[in-house]
């Protein structure tokens, strides 16, 4: 489906260098999206256009825009979150106004229309819980075994499996405040919200600089204290299995479109507050004419990360053996500007909010040599940094 751009008549986007709170979060404010990374990013305010993902360049490309700072990222954006299936309806926001501050501290308000009411301080947050598992453990072994099978048969080499949790709170989140806690709990990775989705992502898609690109795929977790699992995660034959899929899959869409491109020849171990992973940079630089950061990730996205490979067989074995559709979680975040510029991360280790209810997905790579049970564990474990932020301070 095809959402037509909506825009206000007259629409004119002004960019100034600006003062802006020392939390961003200060300045998120209804309809609002955060891109919060390392200290730097921006929140948006109200609403200027809806837009399917396939219009967003071209709505970007058409505003007037008056920007004296001329910045990745300044100026008006398309920005949300897309589903996981590439078949499902989507649409993106052109906030009405965004508040940034870039990796050298510098500050910019855009607005494209009336400057808008400054929002009201964070709602009380809930203080009792009810935690429901939506994915019996019975389930997860099923789902795992008939997997192993498949991948015994030659039908797939890897596919990754999503179980789901419920939170249900006594009074409403407040995502402001569950935002706070993500940032203080999950450095290094990109929190987000944007309509009901709050998360924070250790995982670059892509991101896109002029002819710059990037990308930091990742499979293959472990808890980041045990320092003996992080010494078998970098031995591991079978989270090796489920790593090189995911890098070759990125390599394959980039390759063509750049004029050189360069991914490191053996996984890093990177830690993410509790977590670790393998991951691979991969860097190039892109052919012109460049393709846009959100065309880029529309390419890639879902990769065996997420997914699974071949990618057909995986997505029909995800959507017999899950039973349920996964909405947003693992689908590209992030935002594009009208330069083409743009970051789009996975979006994992998040929950869809809807009052005082919070649903949560976690997912596991199973490649041959997988174990149910030890595959359970490591979803516990991606739950567990959602679920803190959720209902501990």
């Amino acid at each position: 489906m095809t959402t037509a751009p909506v825009l206000r008549e007259h629409v004119r986007a002004v960019t100034r260098a600006a003062d802006v709170p020392v939390d961003l979060l200060d300045a998120l404010g209804p309809d609002g999206f955060a891109w919060l990374h390392d200290g730097c990013g921006f929140v948006t305010t109200g609403v200027a256009a809806r837009v399917a993902p396939g219009d967003a360049a071209a709505l970007l490309g058409s505003i007037e825009h008056d920007d004296a700072l001329d910045r990745p990222g300044t100026g008006p954006l398309a920005v949300g979150a897309l589903p996981f299936s590439p078949d499902a309806s989507a649409e993106l926001l052109v906030p009405a106004r965004i508040v940034g501050r870039d990796r050298d501290g510098r500050g910019w308000v855009t607005e494209l229309g009336p400057r808008l009411h400054v929002p009201p301080p964070p709602a009380e947050p809930p203080d009792a819980f009810t935690v429901r598992e939506l994915t019996s453990r019975e389930h997860w072994h099923e789902a795992v075994e008939t997997a192993l099978g498949a991948i015994a048969r030659g039908e797939l080499e890897k596919v990754v499996l999503a179980r789901r949790v419920e939170i249900e709170a006594d009074r409403p989140f407040d995502q402001r405040t569950v935002l706070a806690r993500l940032r203080s709990q999950q450095p290094g990775c990109f929190v987000y919200t944007g309509d009901g989705i709050v998360g924070a992502s250790p995982e670059l898609l892509v991101r896109r600089q002029d002819r710059a690109v990037e990308s930091i795929p990742m499979a293959g977790t472990a808890t980041a204290s045990d320092a003996a699992a992080i010494a078998a995660l970098r031995a591991s034959a079978k989270d090796a299995r489920e790593h090189r899929p995911v890098v070759d899959a990125i390599v394959a869409v980039l390759e063509p479109l750049c004029e050189h491109l360069d991914a490191v020849p053996e996984p890093e171990v990177a830690v993410f507050a509790t977590i670790a992973h393998l991951v691979t940079p991969i860097r190039g630089v892109l052919r012109p004419p460049a393709p846009d950061a959100l065309a880029l990730a529309l390419a890639m996205h879902p990769t065996p990360a997420v997914g699974g490979a071949p990618r057909p067989t995986a997505l029909e074995a995800i959507a017999r053996l899950e039973g349920h559709p996964r909405g947003r979680y693992a689908g590209p975040v992030g935002w594009l500007d009208a330069r083409g510029d743009g970051e789009w991360a996975v979006a994992l280790r998040g929950a869809t909010i809807e009052g005082a209810r919070a649903l949560l997905l976690a997912g596991a790579g199973i490649v041959a040599g997988s174990d149910p049970d030890a595959e359970w564990r490591e979803t516990e474990a991606k739950l567990e940094p959602m679920v803190r932020a959720l209902v501990r301070p």
